[in-house]
């Protein structure tokens, strides 16, 4: 049998879920680093590192939690806002929806007695016709009914996971100069790993992704530990 008619598309499906560990991970990495580094420099003891960064990741993966909660609970009310706004408006001004449907098939190339044919269909199922405008006029998606609580519960371990990776040394070595020094590289490991594994996921080069995540967090962890510093 041709082996073409066993040809499976394969398209990732999972863009929310790493987008948030994206950013719960990112954030993670080069925070507490950044506190921690700053730290390094004005104690004598990891044990306060230790505090500070703990209470820093706590407060940390609570904020960035709420923040993706919120971000998915304005995603689901603006979709329903517009749901309620498009039900309302093939009802009343149903001329003006079929000639948005228009438009959008005339882009296409289609002819103007196909593009007929298919507003006719819709109109004899508003449910589909809804649907076809949310999708392609506003170019909107039906967001998961549990898109805020996931998003929040994801971030908020992202973050956490991520924020115990630069603290760890600090467990093990007593002195906060030998603590940074395995610090920093080993974040920065992670944040390659890290990088790699996003890519594919995502679909990119994974060794690309890695070299710009590792840089990019690089950067914002050296920026970052550099304000600690000066503030500290």
């Amino acid at each position: 049998m041709d082996q073409h008619l066993h040809h499976v598309e394969e398209h990732f499906s999972g863009s929310d879920f790493i987008r948030d560990i994206v950013i719960g991970m990112s954030d993670g990495l080069t925070v507490p680093f950044a506190l921690a580094a700053g730290l390094s420099g004005a104690v004598d003891t990891t044990t306060l590192i230790l505090t500070a960064g703990g209470a820093e990741i706590a407060a940390g993966s609570i904020a960035m939690g709420l923040g993706g909660y919120l971000a998915g609970k304005t995603d689901v009310e603006h979709y329903e806002s517009e749901l309620a706004r498009e039900q309302r408006e093939i009802i009343e001004l149903p001329e003006r929806e079929e000639e948005e449907v228009s438009e959008i098939f005339r882009e296409y190339g289609l002819e103007e007695e196909q593009i007929k044919s298919i507003t006719e269909t819709m109109k004899k199922n508003p449910e589909k016709w809804v649907d076809f405008m949310m999708k392609f006029e506003l170019g909107l998606e039906k967001p998961e009914p549990t898109r805020a609580r996931n998003s929040a519960i994801t971030i908020a371990v992202s973050y956490i996971v991520g924020g115990l990776i630069p603290l760890f040394p600090y467990f093990i070595f007593k002195h906060p100069a030998t603590a940074l020094m395995v610090s920093a590289i080993v974040t920065l490991i992670a944040l390659m790993i890290f990088g790699y594994v996003k890519g594919r996921f995502t679909g990119t080069s994974p060794f690309k992704s890695a070299v710009q995540t590792t840089i990019t967090g690089g950067l914002a962890a050296g920026v970052a530990f550099g304000l600690a510093r000066v503030l500290s």
